[in-house]
């Protein structure tokens, strides 16, 4: 008889077969049902966490999965969890009311297909470097005053926002604190090396990419899941 994997007792017995017809056994010291030479691999929590962070690289889910020596099915399974679970708001350090300036600035991705246009619009700390407004979805003023929204009070309040021509931003956004500016300024030059950061990181914004997003919700889930780790990274 095989030795048990948990205590490596000796004393084991037969236990019926399992789903595909494979003999089970059972400890009799620890209790422990087992097969011998088991096929089926278990993902550990370090494992896991080595996921985790090939998720925030530019890497695809089949390359990830290749590296891990994961199933596809599995870590498909696991990214769509993990993903549903990444807050759709903004944390960031609490800020005082008075001088705050932001940049904007949104770029383009899609979904399943190019026609499936999807906007990622951000809006930036220039002081901190922070993150602090996200919206995904339309280019359009609906969609400026989600980005509008999803800012933290504090900026809603006081902040002067400085963004390229695009008329939706002027439409919604407080005229008295609204500056359009064009590139040659720098004044937005944060926010556009931030594009640029997110399009090398996350492989499904990659121009020309073939790992992009089949499922809006991943896609909404994945620049998440990136944006709360680049804030957090701030802090250290």
């Amino acid at each position: 008889m095989p030795t048990c994997p948990n205590c490596s007792s000796e004393k084991t017995v037969k236990n019926g077969h399992i789903h595909n017809g494979k003999q089970r056994f059972k400890c009799h010291d620890c209790g422990r049902q087992f097969v011998k030479n088991p096929t089926k691999i278990v993902i550990d929590q370090e494992k896991r966490e080595l996921i985790d962070r090939l998720l925030l690289e530019r890497i695809s889910l089949a390359g990830i999965a290749r590296v891990a020596k994961a199933s596809e099915r599995w870590l498909q399974s696991y990214v769509n969890q993990k993903y549903a679970l990444v807050p759709r708001e903004i944390l960031v350090n609490r800020k005082k009311k008075g001088k705050l300036t932001i940049q904007c600035d949104e770029l383009w991705s899609f979904v399943d297909k190019k026609g499936n246009k999807q906007w990622v619009w951000l809006a930036l700390d220039a002081d901190t470097r922070e993150i602090v407004g996200v919206h995904i979805g339309d280019r359009d003023e609906k969609a400026a005053r989600k980005l509008w929204n999803s800012l933290p009070p504090v900026y809603r309040q006081c902040a002067v926002a400085y963004t390229d021509f695009w008329a939706a931003y002027g439409a919604v956004f407080p005229c008295k604190r609204h500056r359009a500016v064009g590139k040659e300024t720098g004044k937005t030059s944060y926010i556009e090396r931030f594009d640029n950061t997110l399009r090398q990181r996350v492989s499904r914004l990659v121009r020309k990419t073939l790992s992009f997003s089949k499922s809006l919700e991943n896609h909404i889930g994945a620049i998440w899941y990136f944006i709360h780790h680049y804030n957090e990274s701030l802090l250290v």
